[in-house]
């Protein structure tokens, strides 16, 4: 491709940021640096040399009380992207996540031979199929996170690419196992748990009373056991509070590094659902997976829902490899027994029988901020732009 090549690219939320961020460095890598990239970002995305429009943090507001005094705001904000998209007249618009803004600010756009490129496909396979034809309305092509996703959107026209799910790059599975006992005077054979109760204030209230009762009953078997606890730097303080009672004591750590470092010290884990899940098979931890919602949402999420299970890997592998405890079966008696169930030699086997979900999710490849990158660059270079 001749002459610099420009790419407006939006996030609107921290996840989001990230994934901006590790393209537009792959971008650079994989264009020796001719490359222009203008739009909104966080913190990430401004470490490699974007310029934000405005402050991302405006975007991230949550639930309808809380987002209803900013829509004035938030709709100047649409306005004024979608002019900055039709000023600079890019070689490709990426959208990363972010939806409800992000689809707004494309329908604005006047030049529709621009490349419309979504980056994280919404999970349609989940719930609610029939967003995968408004995305064909909105977006030119699209990047999934998951093998299976294309299938759900080129039925409804949208070309979409498969790159492979960003938490391979994280680093989970390099953790330093023996320098964190060390650094927090672990002896060698003593067992340890990682405890993961969530990174938001109503799931850590949720989880963290029979997680405390759990491990106390399992303390009882495991004299000497030392749970620590990953959280983020926000809800530390609340983690401290809830944890202070348990057996050990808990160790509360923060920060990727000394999290990625504590999986790897671990002999088992028990978390809330989430991406961490995916982290700790990473980090071959052998895991318990539990979560609660309020009953009324659980009943109105079972209706619509179309997965058996809540982990990215037994959805994957159309079974239970990692168990998952939810709702009523949330009880100290029932995540004991499956966490003595993975001490033991149920532990190992789930170390191996989730690598092939894995390896789907790209493990081994090429990393995926990469391969997302270089379908942008291929989707430009066939629009001849």
């Amino acid at each position: 491709m001749a002459g610099q090549i420009s790419i407006f690219m939006i996030a609107g939320e921290p996840s989001g940021d990230v994934l901006g961020g590790r393209m537009i460095a792959a971008l650079r890598d994989l264009t020796g640096g001719n490359i222009a990239v203008s739009g909104v970002g966080g913190e990430m995305m401004r470490e490699q040399g974007l310029e934000s429009l405005f402050p991302m943090e405006e975007l991230s507001v949550m639930g309808i009380a809380e987002i209803l005094p900013h829509v004035p705001r938030l709709m100047r904000r649409v306005r004024e992207t979608a002019a900055a998209v039709n000023h600079a007249a890019p070689d490709a618009l990426v959208t990363i996540d972010s939806p409800d803004f992000t689809r707004r600010v494309v329908r604005r756009v006047t030049d529709r031979t621009i490349p419309r490129i979504h980056y994280v496909a919404p999970t349609v396979w989940a719930w609610r199929p029939w967003r995968a034809k408004g995305f064909a309305r909105d977006f030119s092509h699209l990047l999934a996170l998951l093998p299976f996703e294309p299938p759900w959107f080129e039925r409804a026209g949208l070309p979409c690419d498969f790159v492979g799910h960003p938490v391979i790059e994280t680093g989970a599975g390099r953790g330093d196992g023996p320098a964190f006992r060390a650094r927090h005077d672990i002896a060698a054979d003593a067992p340890v748990i990682c405890v993961l109760p969530g990174s938001r204030r109503g799931e850590i209230g949720q989880l963290s009373g029979d997680f405390g009762s759990a491990l106390a009953l399992l303390a009882e078997q495991h004299p000497g056991i030392r749970p620590v606890v990953p959280t983020i730097e926000a809800m530390a303080p609340l983690v401290r509070e809830l944890s202070a009672g348990w057996p050990g004591p808990p160790i509360v750590i923060q920060g990727a590094a000394e999290r990625y470092d504590a999986m790897a010290a671990s002999n088992v884990a028990l978390a809330a659902s989430g991406t961490v899940a995916l982290e700790l098979s990473l980090a071959r931890v052998p895991t318990v997976i539990a979560y609660r919602v309020a009953p009324l949402t659980y009943f109105i999420a079972r209706q619509l829902l179309n997965v058996g299970y809540g982990n990215l890997v037994n959805i994957i592998e159309n079974r239970e490899i990692v168990p998952e405890l939810l709702q009523g079966d949330v009880r100290p008696d029932r995540l004991v027994a499956a966490l003595e169930r993975m001490l033991g030699p149920e532990g190992e086997a789930q170390i191996e029988a989730v690598q092939p979900a894995l390896l789907q999710l790209g493990l081994g490849g090429e990393a995926p901020s990469r391969r997302a990158a270089q379908a942008v660059l291929d989707i430009i270079a066939r629009s001849g732009t």
